[in-house]
């Protein structure tokens, strides 16, 4: 009774301990390296809509690339800390020129290329026609993004914001980039719910290991002693 009751004390810490490491370590590098978001508004349709739930990657802006979804906090011009999501289209040192063809054949040119944009709602790639808005021709400076929603209809995006660095947006400003991958997320939640399930059944075998030290140091139960009849 003794060997056994040691014995689950020691599987009690041992399986408690790695379901806690496992469940803490595993909760921690996923709020260090994936976020997640709702979306608000209509400036990503079709890609993103309204009231979908997103997973994104915690990133540095110098990591985007051109045709990245990314997140970014900029305050002064949106008058909101909430995070903003739109599409890289230009990075430093490149030339971004709307439009050529017109209507749905229209084309950005990045760095005198067309840039194709399959994402973009409608198939406008323009969006502004007939405002101020429908042309520009920015060059990024460096460390700087040049960001559009793929709603060209309906996004407050660097089209507006002409007057602030050419509308483009410091890498710095960047919070997170949209994954398509959701392999790793799910490796992390597994992790998570399989250290509190491990965490739960070192707390079954500590309870156990508890009963059997109790039952030992109670020791066995005295029998009662027989009725003597007195000698006459």
């Amino acid at each position: 009774m003794a060997g056994k009751g040691r014995g689950l004390g020691i599987a009690a810490v041992v399986v408690g301990l790695v379901g806690v490491v496992l469940a803490l370590g595993a909760f921690g590098y996923g709020r260090s390296a994936y976020g997640a978001a709702t979306i608000s508004s209509q400036s990503m349709v079709p890609t993103y809509t309204p009231g979908e739930r997103v997973i994104y990657d915690r990133v540095d802006g110098g990591e985007v690339r051109r045709g990245d979804v990314v997140l970014f906090s900029a305050p002064d011009r949106y008058q909101s800390s909430v995070s903003v999501m739109q599409r890289v289209i230009g990075v430093g040192g490149d030339r971004v020129v709307c439009c050529t063809g017109e209507g749905t054949d229209a084309r950005l040119t990045v760095n005198g290329k067309p840039v194709p944009e399959p994402y973009v709602n409608g198939g406008d790639a323009n969006g502004m026609h007939g405002s101020s808005y429908a042309s520009y021709d920015v060059t990024v400076p460096k460390g700087r993004l040049f960001l559009l929603g793929d709603n060209r209809r309906d996004s407050l995006d660097s089209r507006f914001f002409a007057s602030d660095h050419d509308g483009t947006v410091a890498e710095s400003a960047v919070t997170g980039r949209m994954t398509g991958d959701y392999t790793m997320p799910i490796v992390v939640g597994t992790a998570v719910m399989a250290g509190v399930v491990l965490a739960l059944v070192g707390l079954g075998l500590g309870i156990a290991a508890s009963v059997v030290r109790r039952r030992r140091r109670g020791g066995a139960v005295p029998v009662a002693p027989q009725p003597v009849q007195p000698v006459q």
